[in-house]
Formats: structure tokens, C-alpha cells, sequence
């Protein structure tokens, strides 16, 4: 088939990927002028269980109002207060119920972990090299947020991921480099997860998918897709392309595009934030990864930088700094690791992450035959992509796929949205 995937972000080149790998003659469509240039270019470095929690989790409400008049906080608003954000809050705060969200976890370390075998069997066979390491450290400041992440520690362990709580004199013997100053109350170090250099990656992911045939359309931009009978065509500057399917992963973009067709899903652009900095003390750089639990923001240590990414900004449309947000950056990195580098003088970077309520993307199949979206997957994207991109390939070329679908795909809507 010949098939079109809109979208050069990690999602859409994984897709292209495995499309191709699969014998189908496949062209990404993208907006900007490379790939990784707008989400995944500030997403989330980790790959694994600390990548993929939800932000609706239990608690959630009550840790975000707290800090809500603090300098640093996991969420912060812009002054623009739309109808939309306020939907999507609502709806977000509805699945921080424990049941809700076991259900949400479940299916997101599902396809984390299936994601996560793909990627080691590309590292293998194609020798990638995106400056990966191994291991990451949960920090937990208070018993409290130990309590809250039992649940996700359950499944876990359902899932046969490997993790080990760790007391405070444990964790700071597997990672030295801890501040002395910071108090916290445990970590839970979780040996298999990855961190890395996401762009960096998807442009390796870029040249084994033209290797295989993929042609790649820069600053080029998708104005409307129309199903047709036996195919789909779009539209780009006025010109009209025919072919076989298409896949819809442009992030917060595929909200405009899938509307045009009658199908409106509760995806909202969240900004999403990251610092880089060069490391100044290299003994006091961290070896393992750190997420903060606390802030919901990652610190990994690529080459001879250090990175922070997380925080989330709802109402904001523009590409202006939240200083709240840049604040929480600063925080985690002087909290956990102060004197390895200057997170003030930081490279500092935002945009748009499409993010559903639940946390969990949505693949497959829509209402039109030749029209499928692989899209939500929010700031942990990266953790996901091999995985999404790989089901996308098996569905489109009919095949059975190695993990369930249940609760990945648009049925877990009902019909109103297919």
C-alpha cells in the first residue's frame, strides 16, 4: 500500500519505520523543516515505567492546588482560561480515581514495555547510538508520595519489571552525586529503564526508514485529509495527493485535521518544558536518571550535558516562557544535583504535547477505513513510539498484533467518536 504519515515527530518516524518495514511504500508529511522539531524535541529523555505515568493520578488535584501560589510547581496557567482547558481538566480530574487510573497505568506499561523490547532489538541490530544509559531513580520527598505510587509499584511487578525500593542511605550509595542538602524520603531505582537523546534518536530512526524507502516531505503542511471510497486523499497548498491510508500523528495538530472529518477527540496541547546545560562539575553529575515524583520532571545526564524535562502549561498557544515552569527546572536540578552545572544559565525550551485526559494515546482504526491516528501520547512519547509505531504497521497490513489493543484504541470512547 502506498501510505502517507503525517507528522515527523518520534511517533511518526517510528511509524514510517515499521511501515516500511513491513513493504509498504510510505511518505512522512511534516511541517517544519526536519524531524523531532516541535514535542519530541523537548520530550520527556526516559524510556520505561518513570516515563509513563499519567498525570491524572491519585492525589494529583490536591499536590497541583497546593502549589498553586508557590514559585515552583508540577502544572502551571497561563492568564487565557478557555472552555477547552477547562474540559480537559475536568475530564483529567475524573480519572485520578484509583480504579481509573490502575486501568490507565496498566495499559501504558503495556505498551511501554513492548515499546521498550522493540527498542533493544534496534539498538542491537542497527547499533544505534543515541547516548543511552541504563537505570533510573524515582524520588519520593515524602511518605506520602511513596503511598500515592503503590499502585503503580503493584503493577509493576504484575508486569515482571524489575524495581527495588531504596531508604535514603541506599539510594545515595547507588548514586553519589545525590545533594546532601535535599530531603527525601525514599527511591525506588528501577535497573531497566533508559534515558537518552531523543532527537538524536529520531533522526538515526529517519535514516534506517529512507534506507528502507521512506520519503521524508519537509516544510510541508497537511491542510485537510478527505476519505474517499477504496483510498483517502489530502490536501497541501491547494494540491490534491491520492493515496492508499493514511496515519495521523502531528501531535496537537491532529486535533484540526481529525475534526475536519467528524471526529473530535478530548486532545489538548499542553506545553511541555526542558532546560539543557552544560555539565561544569563531572563528578557531581548524576550517572543515573532522576524523576522527581514530586515535580513530575526528569534530570539524565546526555554526554556532557545535563537535561530536564517535564512540567506541564495549560491555556497557553504561544511559545513564550512560563517563568513558574522554569522555575520548577531550576528547583530540580539544584535540589538534586547544585553544584554539576548551572541550571539558570540553561538552555531553555517549550511546546506542545498532545495530551488526552486518561494519559493513554490512542491507535488504530478510525470510522473511514484508510484513516488511522496514532496520536496522545503526551510528554512520554518516546517511551511509547517503537511500540505505537510497530502496532500501527501490524494493523494497517492486516495483522494480528503481539500485545492486546484493548483500551489503546478509539472503541474505549464508544462509537460517538468513531
Amino acid at each position: 500500500m502506498r501510505v502517507a504519515v503525517i507528522g515527523g515527530g518520534v511517533i511518526g518516524v517510528c511509524t514510517a519505520y515499521y511501515l516500511a518495514e513491513a513493504g509498504h511504500e510510505v511518505a512522512v508529511i511534516e511541517r517544519y523543516g526536519n524531524v523531532a522539531q516541535e514535542a519530541s524535541f523537548g520530550n520527556l529523555d526516559l524510556m520505561g515505567p518513570s516515563a509513563v505515568r499519567p498525570w491524572a493520578t491519585p492525589g494529583t488535584v490536591g499536590r497541583v492546588f497546593s502549589m498553586l501560589f508557590r514559585p515552583e510547581s508540577p502544572m502551571a496557567f497561563s492568564a487565557r482560561f478557555e472552555p477547552a482547558m477547562w474540559r480537559w481538566l475536568r475530564r483529567s480530574m475524573s480519572e485520578c480515581a484509583l480504579p481509573r487510573y490502575k486501568q490507565n497505568q496498566q495499559r501504558l506499561l503495556r505498551l511501554a514495555s513492548y515499546s521498550q523490547e522493540l527498542m533493544q532489538h534496534l539498538v542491537q541490530t542497527c547499533e544505534l547510538d543515541f547516548q543511552q544509559r541504563n537505570g533510573a531513580l524515582m524520588m519520593f520527598r515524602t511518605s506520602r508520595e511513596l503511598e500515592l505510587a503503590q499502585p503503580m509499584m503493584e503493577l509493576l511487578g504484575e508486569i515482571g519489571g524489575r524495581h527495588e525500593l531504596l531508604d535514603i542511605e541506599a539510594a545515595r550509595q547507588l548514586e553519589p552525586a545525590l545533594s546532601s542538602e535535599t530531603a527525601f524520603h525514599s527511591a525506588l531505582y528501577i535497573p531497566d529503564d533508559w534515558s537518552g537523546n531523543c532527537p538524536l534518536f529520531v533522526r538515526q530512526m529517519k535514516s534506517l526508514a529512507q534506507d528502507k524507502g521512506v520519503e521524508f516531505h519537509f516544510n510541508t503542511e497537511v491542510q485537510a485529509i478527505r476519505p474517499e471510497i477504496g483510498g483517502v486523499s489530502f490536501q497541501i497548498e491547494g494540491r490534491s495527493i491520492d493515496t492508499d491510508a493514511v496515519v495521523v500523528a502531528a501531535g496537537s495538530d491532529s486535533v484540526r485535521l481529525l475534526k475536519a472529518i467528524g471526529i473530535s477527540l478530548p486532545l489538548y496541547p499542553v506545553k511541555v518544558y526542558s532546560a539543557s546545560t552544560p555539565i561544569q562539575e563531572y563528578e557531581l553529575a548524576p550517572q543515573l536518571s532522576v524523576f522527581d515524583d514530586t515535580y513530575r520532571v526528569g534530570l539524565t545526564r546526555l554526554g556532557k550535558r545535563i537535561r530536564i524535562a517535564g512540567c506541564a502549561e495549560l491555556g497557553s498557544s504561544n511559545f513564550d516562557l512560563n517563568q513558574k515552569a522554569v522555575n520548577t527546572l531550576v528547583k530540580v536540578g539544584d535540589d538534586w544535583f547544585p553544584n554539576a552545572a548551572n541550571y539558570r544559565t540553561a538552555s531553555f525550551w517549550c511546546g506542545p504535547a498532545a495530551m488526552l485526559p486518561e494519559g493513554v494515546p490512542l491507535l488504530g482504526a478510525t470510522r473511514y477505513p484508510n484513516v488511522f491516528i496514532n496520536t496522545g501520547h503526551g510528554a512520554g512519547a518516546w517511551a511509547m513510539a517503537a511500540g505505537s509505531g510497530k502496532l500501527m504497521a501490524d494493523l494497517i497490513s492486516s495483522r494480528r498484533t503481539e500485545i492486546d489493543m484493548d483500551g489503546l484504541t478509539l472503541t474505549r470512547y464508544g462509537d460517538r467518536m468513531r
